[in-house]
């Protein structure tokens, strides 16, 4: 029929459009490939830098945190030592304040001072050590001659009840008889009943007459927590 390609030129033609099909989509295939690695490597170079900033980052809060433990280690250290700096003048101004009483008594007053009363608790189960500090503030210091007295009092088995040191110690009265002009330390050890609740210690400290003394006695109550905590207030006694 007139016009109409032969199957030669169709053929060709078919084949052509074919061709031109196959190069279209093997260009486009190349771009888009190249379009995928470009993309890729993009993100991964995005990657790497995250990675890098990341690792930086982790690098300086490591590095923040030995220094805020660091600067934690050197606080405590610094507050340990105030602390440390503030008890020892604590001690010093005890002792000075001590001493004071002793040979500087017209800053306190005039009399026989039950200056410390403490009672420490030892190994043993309901054993202690006690101690009673005594001074003397006077002008014109006689030698103050007497004896201590301590009476427990608590409850036992749930009822009241009073224990005198002589009862729950080894000590003889000798022990606890004192003689001096500026001050001395009554000390010594006892054990409570097991049953035992104690709530307050009773102190005396007994001048009999003589002499160059009239009788005198001084007698204080402290409750047992602060006896215990070595917390306690001057108790005096005026002497003529």
């Amino acid at each position: 029929m007139p016009g109409r390609p032969g199957p030669l030129r169709l053929t060709m033609l078919i084949l052509a459009v074919v061709g031109l099909c196959v190069y279209c989509g093997y260009r486009l295939g190349n771009r888009f490939h190249s379009f995928q690695v470009q993309t890729l490597e993009q993100q991964k170079a995005r990657l790497d830098d995250y990675y890098a900033h990341q690792v930086e980052y982790v690098r300086r809060i490591n590095t923040l945190e030995a220094e805020l433990a660091f600067e934690r280690l050197a606080n405590q250290r610094t507050q340990d030592s105030l602390k440390e700096m503030g008890e020892q003048h604590y001690q010093v101004k005890k002792q000075l304040a001590f001493y004071e009483k002793v040979m500087a008594p017209e800053k306190q007053a005039d009399g026989l001072v039950i200056d410390q009363v403490s009672v420490t608790p030892t190994e043993s189960p309901n054993h202690y050590r006690f101690q009673v500090v005594l001074v003397q503030q006077v002008l014109k210091k006689r030698y103050a001659k007497g004896f201590v007295e301590l009476v427990l009092s608590g409850s036992l088995n749930n009822k009241p009840s009073e224990i005198k040191l002589a009862d729950i110690s080894s000590l003889k009265r000798e022990d606890l008889k004192f003689s001096f002009q500026y001050f001395q330390v009554i000390e010594g050890e006892f054990t409570l009943p097991q049953d035992f609740v104690p709530e307050k210690v009773e102190v005396a400290a007994v001048l009999p007459k003589g002499k160059w003394q009239k009788y005198r006695r001084l007698d204080e109550s402290y409750p047992w927590p602060m006896i215990v905590k070595n917390d306690l207030q001057t108790s005096t006694l005026i002497l003529d």
